[in-house]
């Protein structure tokens, strides 16, 4: 079945409310306001009639003015490990891996051209309600890359494969770039330098890591063991939901060589192999005891891209299987 997560639902609900409707306005639909708190997603279909409901009743590009009200959180599980990717464009390939947090109803894909990346959303516009909810999705994907970036970047083109509305206010306001109908795809093109822009918390990380390093080279000094492993695991931890680092991410964000990493790791007693292992079933042990995620989010955040691969890791590393272990 195709599906929205509630969330999304909630949230332009929401916005048409601000927009001067009530919550009683909701009263005939399918999925009340008063019943979204009982739910984790609704069919798309569904989705797709609110859309066109609440478009006909306020106006060419309500879509596009929800999407600019999205904030990181309201994309849950998936938009708290947003907070964690290295650079800008990175969000894209933890959305592909997992979208399914969200919907099951789209895909992303990155096609680079030059010094420009064309974000393909992968959808047939079957019906008005799909176009609107894309109008959406494009519109947010600026507010959440100037959110993680802290910088004010923009796209350099739009496209949508369906009719151009009666009124542009809102796209223009939305996108700021040239924008353009029944075009081949549904796409959003930035500067690829712009998609490879560190993140606000990756940035400050780095300039941490580097500021050690010109006081290790000044002084002739190096950081404690202890510091470096713990360094080195805050940051596989942060980048486990784009899929397992490599040795070589981590140490391009410490300002080393893999060869240098290496042997400041082995001199600490540890191996890289080994840090990923230990942050892995961390991890997935901790949100077992302590969160309702399910195993399937679970399985994303530790690195994997399959459930099947993580529950029988877990079963290699404690005994148990997930569901064996939370219920212990």
């Amino acid at each position: 079945m195709k599906y929205f997560s509630i969330n999304l639902y909630r949230k332009m609900l929401n916005c048409a409310m601000a927009e001067g409707m009530t919550q009683e306005d909701f009263m005939h639909y399918k999925t009340p306001f008063d019943a979204i708190d009982a739910l984790q997603a609704i069919p798309a279909e569904e989705f797709f009639t609110v859309h066109e409901l609440l478009d006909e009743k306020l106006g060419p590009g309500f879509g596009v003015r929800v999407g600019q009200q999205m904030k990181i959180e309201d994309y849950g599980v998936l938009g708290l490990s947003w907070r964690t990717c290295s650079w800008a464009g990175e969000i894209f390939e933890r959305s592909k891996r997992y979208f399914k947090l969200l919907s099951n109803t789209f895909l992303w894909q990155i096609k680079e051209e030059k010094d420009l990346s064309h974000v393909h959303l992968d959808r047939d516009p079957h019906r008005r309600g799909l176009e609107l909810s894309t109008e959406a999705s494009l519109s947010a994907t600026v507010v959440v890359l100037q959110a993680i970036t802290e910088k004010n970047i923009r796209p350099t083109q739009v496209t949508f494969k369906h009719n151009p509305p009666k009124d542009f206010t809102s796209y223009k306001a939305a996108f700021q770039c040239p924008i353009l109908f029944n075009q081949p795809h549904y796409s959003i093109t930035y500067k690829t330098t712009d998609l490879r822009t560190r993140t606000a918390k990756a940035d400050a990380s780095i300039n941490q890591f580097l500021v050690e390093r010109v006081e290790e080279e000044t002084n002739g000094l190096e950081v404690a063991g202890s510091k470096l492993v713990f360094d080195v695991e805050k940051l596989i931890k942060d980048a486990l939901p784009s899929g397992i680092p490599s040795i070589h991410q981590i140490a391009e964000h410490m300002g080393m060589s893999n060869r240098t990493l290496t042997r400041r790791l082995s001199e600490a007693g540890v191996s890289y192999r080994d840090l990923i292992k230990k942050i892995q079933q961390g991890v997935a042990e901790c949100l077992l005891k302590k969160s309702s995620r399910s195993i399937a989010e679970i399985a994303f955040e530790t690195g994997f891209s399959e459930q099947s691969a993580f529950n029988r890791a877990f079963k290699r590393w404690t005994g148990l299987s997930p569901v064996e272990f939370r219920k212990n």
